[in-house]
């Protein structure tokens, strides 16, 4: 088995178990919520993603871009664990006042966070799982890297969405917003 898949590969188990872990505790009352069936389809394509990017990271070539990827395996490899060195940050540092993706909540217990790397960017999960993503397609050779728009622009909607929930919901986030760039620290 090739090394780098499995270093990948394990990234991705990494990054799942840490939002599992992390998930424990959070509270589960929230207002605002998404209906149920729309939440449960959302979590079902979720793991759909998930076990198919395990297997193709382990298992598949997929649209290969290159015959002689090294360089550009390298580079996916380094804007993946770029990515999921974000995403894992954020998702710590904002402990107990995450909500799922497909959740649109804001829990009673819940607080802006804006220290540690929400201090630089308002959205740092969807920047590092985005990098993540797109650094695992590169290291994989595979051209499925341009599919990664979808989720992307999913992550883009849900940024902008959850802004104005937050803005309604804390008194201090349109200071927050004046301060801190939503991607990209000191440009976007």
């Amino acid at each position: 088995m090739d090394p780098l898949r499995l270093v990948l590969f394990g990234g991705l188990v990494l990054h799942k178990i840490i939002w599992e872990v992390y998930k424990i505790g959070t509270p589960k009352t929230t207002k605002g919520a998404r209906p149920g069936l729309a939440a449960f389809a959302f979590k079902a394509i979720k793991l759909v993603v998930l076990a198919f990017l395990l297997v193709q990271t382990l298992f598949l070539d997929i649209l290969p871009i290159t015959d002689t990827p090294f360089g550009l395996t390298r580079i996916g490899f380094v804007v993946y664990c770029a990515g999921l060195a974000i995403a894992i940050a954020g998702r710590v540092q904002l402990g107990k006042n995450w909500a799922n993706l497909e959740d649109a909540q804001v829990h009673g217990q819940q607080a802006l966070v804006h220290s540690g790397i929400y201090r630089y960017v308002r959205h740092p999960i969807y920047v590092g799982d985005s990098l993540l993503l797109v650094g695992l397609e590169l290291a994989l050779n595979s051209w499925l890297v341009l599919a990664t728009i979808i989720p992307i622009a999913v992550f883009v909607r849900q940024a902008l969405a959850e802004e104005k929930m937050l803005a309604r919901s804390f008194d201090g986030y349109a200071a927050y917003q004046a301060q801190t760039k939503r991607f990209i620290p000191f440009v976007y």
